[in-house]
């Protein structure tokens, strides 16, 4: 018996209106842009905020001149250049200063270290065992320690460390890891054979390892798509994890990206530790992007709670595919992901389709309801584009330069010398009311370890103490969708939070209680009401 057309066509609209009612779209939450400069001279490639909040940001010295001139008319050394190739950023007075940076800085590392101060390790050419130290004041500028490294390190990763030195680990063609500063003149790199099982001899995809400090201070190390923990003290691999379910590529060149979600201390104690490895580009993609074929960028995250006694992958599903996308832990223990392209991979003219609007991933809802859309940018951020939390809760995002070296016109993806701010939902103006104002401690103030701080603050609308909370920041160094050092601690509530007087209150919490949980060094604080943060202080944990 033949089915009627009409009869066929009421059932597809039925099945369609069936899916639609049961979709759970992403909705768009808000957030809002703004253009911070129109242009800062150079392409913001490394990102880093340094505890007087200024921005240190480079590019690299080998692509030719840059749009702002060093200072007093000086060039760089032996060469016609007498642009610069960094700069330092006032958040402050909204003004840039250019910096001299003498060697190849290009596709680095580099680490706040506990004192102040940017350690910068390794790039290119004549920059691969190069150490640069930049301390901020007024006049400052670098300083380069040549053969300061063992090995050399181009596309390296770097993370602070308990008792204040860094360890680096990787890079192209670097299969081990080292230490700065060294404790001897003959120390020398140790072999890391993890990186080697790890490298893909087509495409590596385990260049910019995601490296985290786990609170019994060995190191979460993850390359391509596999996980480790790691004693670096015994070069020795403490716990294999499970391969990531769909074995797809995450690390440069694929380059999603990873954070290690907020870490609440409760006694003393962290007793959940969880990863997010998010986007990246499929098997093949590099090599296929090199022959003009741009793949679809991965859609999917990756979750992991460490501390299960038989850690296992949960896949959760994103609103975009992004390969090349950012992901920052906003101050509300929230997480951003922001920047990318959809298709392609990382490398020069490998990427199209950019990703606008960034996503927020609330790591508390139910798994299926954690992303919300933000609204968009207007301005593609691709290869080489970076990101940093500041402050005073925004982000700051710059770079973007898919080419290998300045170019504005006849190309897809112009060279973008702007620095923009995307502002969270949470600092809309109809929350104002709702934000707390931290009184006390003042900015700079000291912390010690395992100590009780006594927090003073304000909030002028209708206030739930059970909501409150206080957040530590650790400012991280960003650059190719990676933000090295990235952590973010949800500190013990002792007493109960109390009113002491008009639209005042007090909460009193707990500093972490070491430097395997936190390293010494400088931090953000934040008193978060109903999700919605205050700006950040300035501490020192020490």
């Amino acid at each position: 018996m033949a089915i009627s057309p009409s009869i066929i066509y009421h059932h597809l609209i039925f099945f369609v209106l069936l899916l639609l009612i049961n979709l759970q779209p992403c909705p768009a939450a808000g957030g809002s842009w703004s253009l911070v400069l129109p242009s800062i001279g150079i392409s913001a490639m490394h990102m880093q905020l340094l505890p007087n909040d200024r921005v240190v940001m480079y590019d690299r010295t080998d692509f030719g001149t840059s749009n702002i001139s060093l200072p007093d008319g000086k060039c760089r050394p032996n060469s016609t250049d007498c642009s610069a190739h960094s700069v330092e950023y006032d958040v402050v007075s909204n003004s840039v200063r250019p910096l001299m940076v003498l060697t190849n800085v290009w596709c680095s590392s580099g680490t706040l270290m506990p004192d102040g101060r940017l350690v910068q390790t390794g790039g290119f050419d004549d920059g691969y065992r190069v150490v640069r130290i930049y301390k901020s004041c007024d006049t400052c500028d670098w300083q380069e320690i040549p053969n300061a490294l063992s090995k050399q390190r181009w596309y390296a990763t770097t993370h602070l460390l308990p008792d204040g030195r860094q360890i680096i680990i990787g890079g192209r063609q670097a299969f081990n890891y080292e230490f700065y500063p060294k404790e001897s003149a003959t120390e020398a790199a140790i072999s890391f054979p993890f990186l080697v099982q790890t490298n893909d001899p087509n495409e590596e995809n385990n260049l910019y390892p995601y490296v985290f400090l786990y609170p019994d201070g060995n190191l979460f190390i993850f390359a391509n798509n596999r996980a480790i923990l790691f004693d670096y003290v015994k070069n020795l691999v403490v716990k294999t994890y499970p391969g990531m379910p769909d074995g797809q590529p995450r690390n440069y060149p694929s380059t999603g990206s990873a954070v290690l979600l907020p870490l609440a201390i409760k006694g003393g104690i962290v007793n959940e530790v969880e990863v997010l490895v998010c986007g990246g580009a499929p098997k093949g993609a590099f090599v296929n992007a090199n022959k003009g074929i741009f793949n679809v960028a991965l859609d999917t995250c990756g979750r992991m709670k460490l501390t299960d006694p038989n850690p296992q992958w949960a896949m959760e599903t994103m609103p975009f595919p992004r390969v090349m996308g950012d992901m920052l832990l906003l101050p509300n223990g929230q997480v951003l992901i922001i920047n990318g392209v959809s298709a392609g991979v990382a490398g020069w003219e490998l990427g199209r389709n950019p990703v606008l609007s960034p996503a927020i991933y609330q790591p508390n809802n139910p798994i299926g309801s954690r992303f919300e859309i933000q609204n968009p940018s207007t301005k593609p951020r691709v290869y080489h584009s970076t990101s940093v939390l500041l402050c005073d809760g925004r982000v700051l995002v710059g770079g973007s330069n898919a080419h290998d070296k300045y170019q504005f016109t006849n190309v897809l993806y112009p060279t973008e010398l702007s620095l923009e701010a995307f502002s969270p939902s949470y600092l809309d103006s109809n929350s104002s009311d709702l934000r707390p104002k931290i009184v006390l401690p003042i900015t700079n103030a000291k912390m010690q370890y395992g100590k009780q701080v006594v927090m003073v603050f304000t909030i002028s609308g209708v206030v739930d103490l059970t909501t409150v909370s206080v957040t530590m920041v650790t400012p991280s160094f960003n650059t190719h969708s990676y933000s090295m050092n990235q952590r973010l601690l949800v500190l013990d509530n002792g007493p109960a939070t109390k009113i002491i007087g008009k639209s005042r209150y007090q909460v009193v919490v707990t500093s972490p209680p070491s430097g395997n949980i936190a390293p010494a060094g400088n931090y953000l604080l934040f008193v978060v009401h109903k999700g919605i943060p205050s700006a950040g202080i300035w501490v020192h944990l020490q």
